[in-house]
């Protein structure tokens, strides 16, 4: 069986290889406020206080942001515990990330596209 790849998720990890991510409640808040976040990732099993705290912050600053995933596979991804928020500050990485999120189908299968990943994730464009 072909090996599937989620792009967003690849992604993501990509950029916290890189050190391009800040992750945790207080450092994405952080990112945010001070400009530094370019997307923010939300887990779909998140706290409503924690979505709309952030979905609020993002709209006022103009990030884009999106719920994707839940908290253990966005932690996971990042090697590291269960994260509810990621805010990535490479301006390619959240491109990328923004790209994929963008595509209905946000897995591969040897090059070719594969099936929808139940990660969901409709990225929200406030700028």
């Amino acid at each position: 069986m072909a090996e599937k790849r989620d792009r967003v998720l690849s992604a993501l990890s990509l950029a916290a290889k890189a050190g391009k991510i800040k992750s945790g409640e207080f450092q994405t808040e952080t990112a945010v406020k001070d400009g530094s976040a370019q997307c923010v990732l939300l887990a779909r099993d998140a706290s409503e206080n924690t979505r709309k705290k952030f979905h609020d912050a993002c709209a006022y600053a103009g990030i884009p942001v999106a719920e994707y995933g839940d908290r253990a596979m966005l932690g996971h991804c990042i090697g590291r515990d269960y994260r509810a928020s990621i805010a990535v500050t490479d301006p390619s990485f959240a491109q990328m990330i923004r790209k994929a999120l963008s595509d209905d189908d946000h897995t591969e299968t040897d090059g070719n596209r594969g099936v929808k990943n139940d990660g969901g994730g409709q990225i929200d464009e406030n700028t």
